[in-house]
């Protein structure tokens, strides 16, 4: 047989890439065209919760996408191992940690390995601000973010590209999260991110409302009233921070992919599922079906719209090809013999 390798890239290969606002959302947006074509597989993820102790797990990622993402390396196929620890803050890691391996679909022949935490965040990002593209008012002016995660770093930054934001408020639990937070997006947007101490404070009177809080169990902090017609709102933390009442007040909600809203413990709107307001009766569309033009998007200003994202593989997979392809094309990454 002769010898096989394939691509490593390390988190510092990743970095040095300097992926752009734009090469990231035209990425995940490829990866979108390709499900909503039906070129793709998602297999529901799993979990592995070693011990309770340890308050974290595992989540396993699973997904292909065909050729008509457009990728220099044709279909994909690729499985995401990341690692969600609450307390990982206090020993000086990120709460997520991942590896992306991906594969040629046809022979089954490992391609790459890939340090995915910068690409979990990134395409987490990618796929909020992409449904704010087509679910959000035009003119949003003011985005109300809660959590201060390396997802949430990415929400704002992707959100503040693509829309005329005229204010960022940002809250989180702890201040020395929060402040440094937005102090760092204030230097990275090079414009004001205001750390506010509330949840009220935060989220009330904005255009664009992001929960990507962690907490330790469900808790409504998110409160239906703080909801205005026209309001764009993306829930999406492990565990359910919004009332009951809040998809009574949506015209339209949106998912991601609903083989994986559908199923599972964990999920902001697990109990909306579970209670049938969330059904595939009440659903109106899967974000590719928009993208693809099957559904409309926001047809009216007035319409309220919600958006909840359980995160794709696709989407990993789809980042991934385009950081092989920059990669490649900048001499970076390390060849790997693997038989």
């Amino acid at each position: 047989m002769t010898s096989i390798s394939f691509t490593y890239l390390s988190g510092p290969d990743i970095e040095a890439l300097e992926m752009t606002d734009d090469e990231i959302l035209t990425a995940v947006e490829r990866g979108l065209t390709a499900q909503g074509l039906g070129q793709s597989v998602i297999e529901p993820r799993v979990h592995l919760e070693p011990d309770p102790a340890f308050k974290g797990h595992f989540n396993v990622l699973r997904g292909y996408i065909g050729k008509a993402a457009g990728f220099a390396t044709g279909g994909l196929a690729g499985v995401k191992i990341v690692g969600d620890y609450v307390d990982n803050y206090t020993k000086g890691l990120p709460s997520e940690m991942a590896l992306l391996n991906l594969f040629d679909p046809e022979t089954g022949m490992p391609l790459a390995l890939l340090d995915a935490t910068a690409i979990t965040e990134m395409r987490t990002g990618a796929i909020t601000a992409l449904g704010a593209k087509y679910l959000a008012q035009k003119d949003s002016k003011v985005l109300g973010h809660i959590g201060a995660r390396g997802t949430a770093y990415w929400n704002v930054r992707l959100l503040n590209h693509l829309f005329p934001l005229e204010e960022i408020r940002v809250h989180s639990r702890r201040p020395e999260s929060r402040e440094p937070f937005a102090a760092r997006l204030t230097r990275d947007l090079g414009r004001e991110v205001k750390a506010v101490d509330s949840w009220e404070a935060c989220l009330e009177g904005a255009d664009i409302q992001v929960e990507a809080s962690r907490l330790m169990e469900p808790t409504p902090h998110f409160k239906t009233a703080w909801v205005k017609p026209g309001n764009f709102v993306v829930p999406y933390g492990t565990m359910s921070a919004v009332e009951l009442s809040l998809t009574d007040v949506m015209d339209k909600m949106v998912v991601d992919d609903w083989g994986q809203c559908k199923g599972g413990k964990l999920g902001s709107l697990r109990a909306h599922v579970e209670s049938g307001k969330l059904s595939e009766q009440t659903l109106h569309a899967e974000l590719c079906e928009i993208v693809t033009g099957r559904k409309p998007g926001r047809q009216r200003d007035d319409e309220t719209i919600l958006f909840w994202h359980r995160g794709l593989s696709l989407s990993d997979i789809a980042l991934g090809a385009a950081m092989l392809e920059k990669a490649a094309a900048r001499g970076l990454g390390q060849s790997l013999r693997y038989a």
